[in-house]
């Protein structure tokens, strides 16, 4: 399960056998929801958000920061994805210490 992001109490993670669309899961005070990134020829078209069975979905005002988080580092997410399940490749988690 690499943790491929931290920001201020969130934590952004793949499990470690996904499937496609290219998702990633985001943690936050208990809460957790998933958010697929739906693309196009390269480019983002569309962030969906998703819960996840089981877990409380995270708070409107959190997925609210996780969806602008993702706008901002969606493809440092899909570089992550790529290594970590195309070439199969250690995955290190990047700390963000600066406010979106």
């Amino acid at each position: 399960m690499p943790k491929i992001f931290e920001y201020f109490g969130f934590i952004f993670y793949f499990f470690s056998n996904e499937h496609e669309p290219i998702h990633v899961h985001v943690k936050h005070g208990g809460c957790e929801s998933v958010f697929e990134l739906i693309m196009e020829d390269g480019k983002l078209m569309e962030i969906r958000r998703r819960e996840k069975p089981g877990v409380d979905p995270l708070v409107s005002k959190d997925a609210s920061t996780a969806m602008a988080f993702i706008q901002v580092y969606w493809q440092d997410i899909v570089a992550k994805w790529v290594d970590f399940f195309v070439y199969k490749r250690e995955v290190k988690t990047t700390r963000i210490n600066k406010k979106l």
